[in-house]
């Protein structure tokens, strides 16, 4: 897959000089993009984009109103369409908004109400999830007065920013500390937003909800409890999808919220069927279990892998597996194989390694395997 940094490119560097130049007396076109172009090659995403954000600013007029009004002009007319869009003759968008949110968010704290009004038209052009955030920190209140109205908005995309922009723990974005202490002034809009009936804003909730739990786990499976109630298949996925990390975790108001009681079974330890497993093979087991309840129970399984490290100790993994409805005194017989092969987010070394279960939050067994890693040389 092509690196995100290519996004910001010279092609798109040379679409906002062609839009600026319309739009702005005497700019030097030339000699802007040369000096941005020098470098672009040599940098990361966010430092290309911190380069164009710097050298636009610098050339744009001042005052705030100067700067806000080519930023406006050179604007795609078309808005409100996918994600994925691109900048063009007509004006820019997609990842054109990047380093033109930095010029607002660096530029217009001093003016909520100017700088909200153009971040809501380019959030409709890409994102301006990264750009309020600045804003938040610096007057929580006063921010959110300006974005509460919004969650009414006809865009999509104005939607989803009232709930990604506000997200305590955004990936890539500045963390909101006091939203990650007190989470409550947000949930009036996530309420608002619950059954938007564009995926795209309650996905987003969803994902706020996650960040969420991450600091107030109780708080989380109270609103999941609740939101569960007559829902449709729309809100429930939307609490799955926010609660995926509590459920892993075994949190247990969260899986009472999905009606998830504490497991009534028989089961023996996992059996690794390949007790010693090369590195690019799978890891498979299988368990035996059988209900010892008198009621029909609902099973959520999970896994966990207890990888080792390079200092040798034990760390584990845990990994979604399967859903299992067990009638009483029900036995059933379940397998797994776990490809053990190369990933990015993992460095694997050989030796004793472990899988256990996690079962409607609880942990059961401890089955250890080895791993064996290529020779070197």
């Amino acid at each position: 897959m092509e690196p995100f940094k290519n996004k910001i490119s010279p092609d798109l560097v040379q679409c906002l000089g062609m839009h600026i130049e319309r739009h702005l007396e005497g700019f030097d076109r030339e000699s802007y993009e040369a000096v941005i172009l020098a470098e672009l090659s040599s940098l990361e995403l966010k430092q290309r984009a911190r380069l164009i954000a710097d050298e636009t600013a610098r050339i744009l007029p001042d005052p705030l109103d100067g700067k806000f009004h080519i930023l406006r002009s050179v604007l795609h007319p078309l808005e409100n369409e996918g994600v994925d869009r691109s900048s063009d003759e007509e004006g820019i968008r997609g990842w054109g908004m990047m380093p033109l949110g930095m010029i607002v968010a660096d530029h217009g704290l001093e003016d909520f109400e100017k700088s909200f009004a153009l971040l809501k038209e380019m959030t409709k052009r890409a994102t301006a999830e990264f750009e309020v955030r600045p804003f938040l920190d610096k007057d929580q209140e006063r921010a959110l007065s300006i974005m509460t109205p919004w969650v009414n908005d006809p865009s999509v995309h104005v939607r989803r920013l009232v709930s990604e922009g506000t997200r305590p723990r955004l990936p890539w974005g500045m963390r909101l500390k006091q939203l990650v202490g007190d989470p409550t002034p947000t949930l009036p809009l996530l309420e608002a937003l619950k059954d938007d009936p564009e995926e795209y804003v309650r996905r987003s909730v969803a994902n706020h909800l996650n960040d969420i739990a991450k600091d107030h786990p109780d708080l989380v499976a109270e609103i999941a409890a609740r939101w569960l109630k007559d829902a449709d298949k729309d809100r429930e996925k939307l609490v799955r999808h926010a609660c995926r990390s509590l459920v892993k975790q075994g949190h247990p108001a969260t899986l009472k919220a999905f009606g998830l009681n504490p497991p009534e079974i028989a089961l023996n330890e996992p059996e690794v069927t390949t007790r010693t497993v090369q590195y690019g093979n799978s890891m498979d087991f299988q368990i035996e279990m059988k209900s010892t309840s008198s009621e029909p129970q609902n099973l959520v399984l999970d896994y966990l892998i207890h990888f080792r490290k390079a200092n040798g100790t034990l760390s584990p993994k845990v990994f979604k597996w399967t859903k299992v409805k067990l009638a009483p005194g029900e036995a059933v017989t379940l397998s797994r194989k776990h490809p053990i092969r190369p990933i990015t987010t993992r460095v694997y070394y050989g030796g004793t390694q472990a899988v256990s279960l996690r079962i409607n939050g609880q942990d059961f067994g401890y089955s250890e395997f080895e791993l064996v890693m290529p020779s070197v040389g």
